[in-house]
């Protein structure tokens, strides 16, 4: 019998153990946009705006980011900012489910 107990949200499991990773993101400071390109195919958008470090940075600071975790994050040395997927993933389903409308 099993008796291990899983502490993983659903995120986590999506993460973790079905292996979803951010393959790619594209930065556009004109648009406020983020697109974030996961390794399903599927296209994750967040506004830069929503993230003052973000909002403040220069567009050659966006484009200067790694990912990290193996792809579970995102990390912006020259504002010190950091997102990680379950993050954004958490952000995107909320958004969806209020219309759009998030606090």
């Amino acid at each position: 019998m099993n008796t291990s107990i899983n502490t993983h949200d659903s995120l986590e499991q999506l993460i973790y153990h079905e292996g979803l990773r951010i393959q790619a993101i594209d930065v556009h400071k004109d648009m406020d946009l983020i697109v974030v390109i996961l390794n399903t195919g599927s296209v994750l958008r967040e506004n830069i705006s929503k993230y003052t470090r973000l909002k403040d940075a220069t567009p050659q600071m966006l484009l200067n980011y790694t990912l990290t975790a193996k792809g579970t994050g995102i990390h912006w040395p020259d504002v010190d900012e950091d997102l990680s997927l379950k993050g954004l993933l958490r952000d995107t389903i909320k958004s969806q489910v209020m219309g759009g409308k998030v606090a």
